[in-house]
């Protein structure tokens, strides 16, 4: 197989420059762009497995783009942005991206970052290595062990590859309150520091997919003040 492609999208072309040195000294296949629309056109002709990608870009902006793209794909999108405040990052989560890192950030941390989502992603999270075909069901919501797809009265849930981590583990766990913390720990793969909002949005964006009212679910609950869970039914 393939060593996986990986889309680096930054108007800066000297930040894609670096990165790519980076990302081909550990054997990714590398594409470039410098522009949104560049980034689809890329995607739409190449086998891409992550895309690392800029907010602020001429012709299409980064959120913009990673709304296109979660329109048909859920391959791993890490936002690179210089905007640091937490509202923009939860943004950028909300917009469908897996992972935000602000610049300027260390290479290092940013190579670890890549290998994590595309481990992550090929294995689709494999939580704890045991089940490896079957459904996971709590009502009229399953999960496709084999197939790690999700499916509600029988039609398939577009999930990203995070939102898809999240809900295997719960699901593997029906009734289990989950914290915060512990979520992304085992979904990211990463210490866990002030990461509700984090992990909130990507709750919040998956109710939207899967309750008739995000607002009274019935299937992904919130146990106040302790964490989440998926209800037995």
């Amino acid at each position: 197989m393939d060593n996986p492609g990986i889309l680096v999208v930054d108007d800066d072309r000297e930040i894609v420059k670096a990165i790519s040195i980076n990302l081909e000294n550990e054997g990714y296949r590398v594409y470039k762009a410098y522009d949104g629309l560049q980034a689809l056109d890329i995607l739409a002709t190449h086998s891409i497995q992550l895309i690392l990608l800029d907010i602020m870009m001429p012709r299409l902006d980064g959120l913009s783009a990673t709304m296109k793209i979660r329109e048909e794909r859920n391959i791993p999108i890490i936002i690179l942005s210089a905007k640091s405040e937490h509202s923009d990052k939860i943004l950028g989560l909300s917009m469908g991206a897996d992972d935000y890192v602000t610049k300027p950030f260390n290479p290092l941390e940013l190579m670890a970052r890549v290998k994590a989502q595309l481990r992550r992603f090929m294995t689709l999270g494999d939580m704890n290595g045991s089940e490896k075909s079957g459904v996971l069901r709590s009502g009229d919501l399953c999960y496709h062990l084999e197939t790690r797809t999700l499916t509600l009265l029988g039609e398939p849930v577009k999930l990203t590859a995070t939102e898809t981590r999240i809900m295997e583990l719960l699901m593997r766990y029906p009734g289990r309150v989950f914290p915060a913390e512990e979520i992304y720990e085992r979904v990211w793969g990463e210490p866990a520091f002030r990461v509700e909002n984090t992990v909130m949005v990507h709750i919040r964006r998956i109710r939207e997919k899967i309750e008739i009212n995000p607002k009274e679910p019935k299937y992904l609950k919130v146990v106040w003040g302790i964490g989440y869970k998926i209800e037995k039914i």
